[in-house]
């Protein structure tokens, strides 16, 4: 099995203090508890360097696509 965090947020005011390596810590332990084999993130530029503290790495086998609402294809 395995999660998925749409995002991690902190407001401006308290960036920079940890809070959101505390965050990111407590979904990680959640994760372990629940016997989770795999947590992914999407991340903004900014916050990728807090993720890869935490040891999230980028995954070659990741396949996207956007889809764009009303054009085809």
């Amino acid at each position: 099995m395995s999660g998925d965090v749409q995002c991690v947020y902190v407001v401006p005011d308290e960036r920079d203090r940890g809070l959101g390596g505390e965050l990111i810590d407590a979904v990680l332990s959640w994760a372990r508890d629940l016997g989770l084999e795999r947590v992914t993130v999407h991340s903004s530029d900014r916050a990728v360097s807090a993720y890869a503290r935490h040891g999230f790495e980028v995954s070659p086998q990741l396949l996207q696509v956007e889809v764009v609402r009303g054009r085809a294809g």
